[in-house]
């Protein structure tokens, strides 16, 4: 994989990046995927959540975090993946953009691919990382995903005063739609959700690169 050809390709990516009307209603956070060079050939590296966090402890994850007021995307994610592994921002180099992904859940992820210096140590925060570790990029183009979905559904509850609602209305989960996740096997670890999605759309610029 050529760095300078996948800069060039993010680079262009970021006149594609989708407006969505409805942005204030969503938690909006930044990520970086890291690029590692291991051996002469690039990993990409991934966190797995400290135990003692309140969201999604122990899952696999891209370092990244919430975006702050007057901050932009991009140095959140700077900012959050320095915190999570302890590294000089300068240690990170930011190749571009990927697609902005507005999730069914209510969050909307901001995703970067970043080149981690091979200068610099990476010393994961203990009070956010519990470990990182890394997977060849050749074995994940390689790898077909598993391909679920995930349903939503919508109910009322009890907080709706009575005969508001129309005659008849069913007090049970009402199914709304379905959407795609992307799973990752590696080793005895399965990288899916957010993350899964994000590495998809990344692995599709890399083929594109790849021609």
């Amino acid at each position: 994989m050529d760095i300078e050809r996948l800069y060039q390709k993010l680079q262009q990516r970021q006149l594609e990046q989708p407006i969505i009307d409805n942005a204030g209603e969503f938690l909006e956070s930044a990520v970086i995927l890291p690029l590692v060079e291991e051996n002469g050939k690039l990993s990409v590296l991934f966190e797995v959540r400290a135990q003692s966090l309140k969201r999604q402890p122990g899952e696999i994850c891209f370092p990244g975090g919430r975006i702050e007021p007057r901050e932009t995307s991009m140095a959140a994610a700077i900012r959050e993946t320095a915190e999570e592994l302890t590294l000089p921002k300068e240690c990170i180099r930011v190749l571009g953009p990927l697609p902005i992904v507005a999730s069914p859940i209510g969050v909307m992820l901001f995703p970067y691919v970043g080149v981690l210096s091979s200068s610099c140590t990476i010393r994961p925060s203990k009070q956010e990382v519990e470990e990182c570790f890394t997977v060849p990029l050749s074995y994940l183009l390689q790898t077909k995903p598993v391909i679920g979905k995930m349903e939503l559904a919508t109910r009322p509850l009890a907080d709706i005063p009575p005969g508001f609602m129309p005659d008849g209305y069913s007090p049970d989960w009402k199914r709304r739609h379905t959407y795609p996740i992307w799973f990752y096997r590696y080793e005895n670890r399965v990288i899916w959700g957010l993350t899964g999605r994000v590495l998809a759309t990344f692995l599709d610029v890399c083929r594109l690169v790849c021609r």
